[in-house]
Formats: C-alpha cells, structure tokens, sequence
C-alpha cells in the first residue's frame, strides 16, 4: 500500500511516465550529512557501486534522468545501510527535487540525490 502511494506521488511529481522518456546514467551524485557537525560531503558514484558516506553504506542501482532535459530531476535507486551492519536502512527511489518524498530516516546521517551523471555531464 505504501509502495503504491509512493508511485503515485512519484507519477503525479514527474508528469504522466507514458508523457516522458527517461533515460538511464552511468551513476550519480550524491550529498551527504552529518547533521551533528553539519559537515557535507558529495559522493559521486557508478551504478553497481558501492561508497562510504560517513557512517553509511551506500549502494546505487540506477540513476535516470528525463532525456529532454538530462539537467532535470533525477532518481536514483539506493540501498543504505550503517557501515558493519547487514540492515537496510533505506531501499528505493530517492527523487533530487523531492528528497522527502521518499527520504532515509537516520538519526545522525542523511543522503539525498543531486543529479544523475550524465553524458553531457562528463
């Protein structure tokens, strides 16, 4: 039921999915966020890899973007999990212009999307 919601909010964020073509990157940029000493940190990431962002885990399964504006919103699909720790913390699509629509809830750390890598990005 959740998951279905959340696909709604993601279709009616985005426009109609059969209204735009998306396309998917070789990975993504990623913020992170100690929010006890308000550090930041940009990961940039492959899709299949997987980096250390402060304490966490972080695992991108893809990042796309629209192909009619490849500097839009991106989503990427992340895995998170506490360094050492086998528990997921967040799975699923994050959306850059919307991280609380579907955010990692973490006490001391966040992770959201800037954009996805894309070719004219390199």
């Amino acid at each position: 039921m959740i998951r279905a919601a959340f696909l709604a909010l993601l279709l009616a964020a985005t426009g109609a999915a059969a209204q735009q073509k998306v396309q998917s990157g070789p990975g993504a940029m990623l913020r992170g966020l100690d929010k006890v000493n308000g550090q930041t940190v940009d990961v940039e990431l492959q899709s299949g890899e997987t980096a250390a962002v402060f304490g966490l885990d972080v695992a991108l399964g893809d990042c796309r973007f629209p192909v009619d504006n490849p500097t839009g919103d991106a989503f990427a699909y992340l895995t998170i999990w506490e360094s050492g720790k086998a528990d997921q913390l967040f799975d699923g699509w994050m959306i850059a212009t919307s991280p609380a629509l579907n955010a990692l809830d973490h006490a001391r750390y966040d992770v959201w999307v800037i954009r996805c890598i894309t070719p004219a990005a390199d």
